[in-house]
């Protein structure tokens, strides 16, 4: 299946619309595994046993493998994925974007050594930028648009011109992934779930790709409004929580707990269907 048809299926499969994001950070990990960066892929894929069959993608950041010196677990743990979840695509937060031969390698690195499914990419580079990722058949990449963090609004929040009715940059990114760089439907788009009114924006002109939705439990984005704002029946959305579900509990129920928070978010975004 394509990337596309995954999440379409592991959204049916598990009736979701969330999103585990994997962001280990040693640090926070329960007593047994505390601080212990040579754990990652341990903490990491119990949490994804447990939610398997609640999520409709996992996103594993690589920033918090690679400061750990932990490739080779987040290569471990995408084998892990693929072997005991196949029905859950894999989303690499990766966030990339630079000139077409990097960018080529970036692309191997994601989907070669990684075998993601999809991966973030910054579209600010044009997209020459974007091309080499879309040579990968059946592979998907969503591309940044109205980012949840405050400092989003320095340049994605900007007009175009000082033309009258000229887009948003934001509005011109989602434009591009609906239409002229989406060649083979592969893009997506990163909004957050902190601006519930841009993503409304968003759907309005680019109506028919995926989304990608952070910002909801720990940065305090409202589920209800994002699902209300950004659902459509042809068009799945990913609505992502890490931290909330990672660290529901620093106990030896870690897991346990993460399936509960799990379940609760998935059920408040499933209810916000109406």
């Amino acid at each position: 299946m394509t990337f596309l048809e995954m999440l379409q299926d592991a959204q049916r499969r598990n009736a979701s619309m969330l999103c585990v994001g994997l962001d280990p950070e040693p640090s926070r990990f329960p007593a047994t595994l505390k601080g212990d960066a040579r754990r990652i892929y341990d903490f990491c894929a119990r949490i994804a046993d447990a939610t398997a069959d609640l999520a409709i993608a996992f996103k594993p950041q690589i920033a918090y493998f690679a400061a750990h010196r932990a490739e080779d677990q987040l290569e471990q743990l995408m084998e892990h994925l693929r072997r005991n979840i196949p029905h859950v695509p894999v989303i690499l937060d990766a966030k990339r974007g630079d000139i077409g031969s990097t960018a080529e390698q970036y692309a191997r690195e994601a989907f070669e050594r990684y075998g993601a499914d999809a991966v973030t990419l910054s579209p600010f580079m044009g997209f020459d930028s974007v091309q080499p990722y879309l040579k990968y058949e059946g592979k998907g990449a969503f591309l940044l648009c109205r980012t949840s963090n405050p400092g989003g609004d320095d340049l994605q929040s900007q007009r175009l011109s000082t033309v009258p009715g000229e887009p948003l940059l934001y509005e011109h990114v989602a434009r591009l992934a609906q239409g002229p760089w989406n060649l083979n439907g592969q893009l997506g788009l990163v909004v957050g779930a902190t601006y519930p009114a841009e993503i409304e924006r968003v759907r309005q002109v680019a109506p028919h790709v995926p989304l990608l939705i952070p910002g909801v439990g720990a940065q305090g984005g409202d589920a209800v409004a994002t699902v209300k704002a950004g659902w459509r029946a042809d068009a799945p959305i990913a609505v992502n929580s890490s931290r909330a579900i990672l660290y529901a509990s620093s106990g030896e129920d870690f897991a346990e707990a993460a399936r509960r928070e799990a379940m609760k978010t998935r059920d408040l975004l499933q209810a916000a269907r109406g």
